[in-house]
């Protein structure tokens, strides 16, 4: 959520915002209605002046036995208009509420402006093109072929999208869960969380996923409670409501979890066999920092998720999304994306975002400087990965002619030493 202030101080900037992110919000009327607010609270601050000294007036006209019919007349008169102007400010505060929480976040300068994710820009490669002297299949062919991938038992089971790992791809997939965390826990200095599931609303609200994104989540009406779309919920959630000291700076978690989009409006949108799915695992990677810093350590963070595909030996790029593509509540987002040649195109497989002090003001998230009045932290998050089109990059990477794949070396210790799935 933006600070009501600097909508005073930048309307045009915020209306720029709203605009560039596709959203409709009437920054004029919020501007009114918040103009309205401030005349409401210097009407009943005058008001109970007047009251408090009426008060005493009468005080005294009551000691001295004196006539204060007139006075208490008036004195009602104030009470009651005390009383409707605080109705009218409580539906004033109600609508801004309102207007405020869909407002999204500003694009961070260094973000590219764009109309559609045409224009978001290339701004790393790494890595070769694999080459076969064989036509390459594509994930679900393989996946198929070596029976490690079922859709229509998965379908049986709970519906399109839901698909089910089986074997060596079972194997593969927690081998994949758990050399992320290894690596970001090891090599990268993140302290691993194992988050709840379900959230409560506070705590989607707090991220951004609500409302906005309400229509997207799994939701269990009984309980008041949502499935989460990603790890970082739950994990940056921890801190609610918390005034941290400056000396525990940056917090970095990891997080294995079970991942729920309902990807409602996706229809034709690399709906394929497991390029979108309703569930899927990823391990994320939250950061929380000081206001300064943020941007440096969401190149840090941009650099450890990168590492992970380098040490798979997967041909990726890194794109800097445009305004136009950003999420709700990032200021600036890089997305990670993987070579799949039985695609024949590249599959987004991280987004690692700085939300600046966006989520913060809405979890109330703060931090003490030394010597200093409590300020509001920045947070930032990525995905270090999600398995799912990583597992279908790998697969159609590594095919062989013979219809195995080959293992990157670095998941084979977590593989009990296999190296080509497919044989026994």
């Amino acid at each position: 959520m933006l600070d009501i202030q600097k909508i005073r101080d930048n309307p045009e900037l915020v209306e720029n915002a709203v605009k560039n992110k596709k959203c409709v919000i009437d920054i004029k009327e919020l501007l009114n209605l918040d103009s309205r607010r401030r005349e409401i609270i210097k009407e009943v601050e005058a008001l109970k002046n007047l009251r408090n000294t009426s008060s005493q007036q009468i005080a005294v006209l009551k000691k001295e036995k004196k006539d204060a019919t007139e006075l208490l007349v008036k004195m009602k008169e104030v009470s009651d208009s005390i009383k409707n102007l605080d109705q009218e400010l409580n539906s004033v505060n109600q609508k801004i509420d309102e207007i405020m929480i869909r407002i999204p976040n500003i694009a961070h300068d260094s973000v590219p402006h764009g109309e559609s994710e045409k224009d978001n820009v290339v701004v790393f490669e790494w890595g070769e093109t694999p080459e076969f002297d064989f036509k390459p299949k594509d994930h679900i062919e393989i996946g198929t072929a070596l029976d490690i991938i079922d859709f229509p038992r998965g379908a049986k089971v709970s519906g399109a999208g839901f698909p089910v790992l089986k074997g060596q791809g079972a194997l593969l997939e927690r081998a994949l869960i758990n050399f992320f965390l290894d690596t970001h826990t090891r090599k990268n200095g993140y302290v691993e969380i194992f988050p709840p599931f379900m959230v409560n609303r506070a705590s989607a609200f707090g991220t951004g996923q609500l409302p906005k994104s309400e229509e997207q989540m799994y939701y269990v009406n009984e309980d008041d409670l949502f499935c989460i779309p990603t790890a970082e919920v739950p994990v940056t959630n921890l801190h609610r409501d918390e005034v941290l000291e400056s000396n525990c700076l940056p917090i970095k978690y990891c997080a294995y979890s079970a991942c729920f989009r309902r990807e409602a409006g996706s229809y034709g949108k690399d709906t394929k066999g497991y390029l979108r799915v309703h569930q899927f695992n990823k391990v994320e990677l939250v950061k929380i920092t000081e206001p300064e810093k943020s941007y440096d350590e969401l190149e840090l963070l941009r650099k450890d998720a990168e590492g992970i595909l380098k040490a798979l030996g997967l041909r990726y790029r890194t794109v800097a999304l445009c305004d136009a593509d950003l999420s709700f509540a990032a200021a600036k987002c890089y997305d990670l994306e993987a070579w799949a040649p039985g695609e024949g195109k590249f599959l987004e497989v991280s987004s690692c975002s700085n939300f600046e002090d966006f989520q913060a003001r809405r979890m109330n998230i703060r931090y003490r400087p030394e010597g200093q009045k409590p300020r509001l932290v920045h947070t930032l998050n990525g995905s270090g990965l999600a398995t799912a089109r990583i597992l279908v990059a790998i697969l159609e990477t590594y095919q062989t002619k013979e219809g195995l794949v080959r293992v990157p070396e670095v998941l084979r210790p977590y593989m009990n030493g296999l190296e080509l799935i497919g044989t026994k």
